[in-house]
């Protein structure tokens, strides 16, 4: 995640980004594992085994928020499982970050909101996410905040596969992207993604 503004050194981003993929991975070998279609597939990485841990949490949370102070964004919305626990651990950092969770539609009774959490419709969000595939459900997150009224000014993740093209096309719409580990797994990239557990170019 290339920022000069960063406290961090890239070392420890290096590290962090490595733990987490390292936490994140299982292969077959060690459990079955299939696609959405219910088919056998060689790996997946299930982010939340890492970012659910106390100690991971709080380190990664501490990088994210260290890269969106640099950027000037003080807000952070998640879409889905994987995301959640981001935003948290972002929050957690205090400083004044919100934190807030898109739903798949709006609630359509109580307060009936798309996104729930204090956001503030006048100060600019980032979207963040476990990984970065092809980018649609990415520009598909950032479309809802906007139609929902929120200024999206970029998008955070843990990862990013490279081949899949996700951050060209993100950046294509006006967001600034970053992430704490690019991944070029081509070879194996016949796995799947499904609610966080991700290993296909198809987000």
């Amino acid at each position: 995640m290339p920022n000069d503004s960063s406290q961090i050194p890239e070392s420890a981003l290096a590290r962090l980004g490595h733990t987490l993929y390292r936490r994140a991975l299982v292969r077959r070998e060690d459990e079955p594992i299939t696609d959405p279609r219910g088919q056998p597939i060689g790996w997946l990485l299930d982010t939340r085994t890492p970012m659910l841990d106390g100690a991971v949490f709080d380190e990664a949370g501490g990088v994210l928020a260290d890269r969106l102070r640099g950027r000037g964004v003080m807000q952070v919305a998640g879409f889905g499982y994987g995301a959640f626990p981001i935003v948290c651990s972002v929050v957690a950092q205090g400083d004044g970050f919100r934190g807030g969770f898109i739903r798949e539609r709006r609630k359509p009774y109580g307060r009936r909101r798309l996104v729930e959490g204090p956001l503030d419709r006048t100060q600019p969000v980032a979207l963040v996410d476990d990984i970065l595939n092809s980018g649609r459900s990415a520009a598909r997150a950032a479309g809802m905040l906007r139609a929902d009224g929120f200024a999206v000014a970029g998008v955070v993740t843990l990862f990013n596969f490279t081949w899949s093209g996700g951050k060209a096309r993100l950046e294509a719409e006006g967001l600034w992207v970053e992430s704490l580990l690019e991944l070029n797994l081509r070879e194996s990239a016949h796995a799947a993604h499904s609610s966080g557990d991700t290993a296909a170019p198809a987000r």
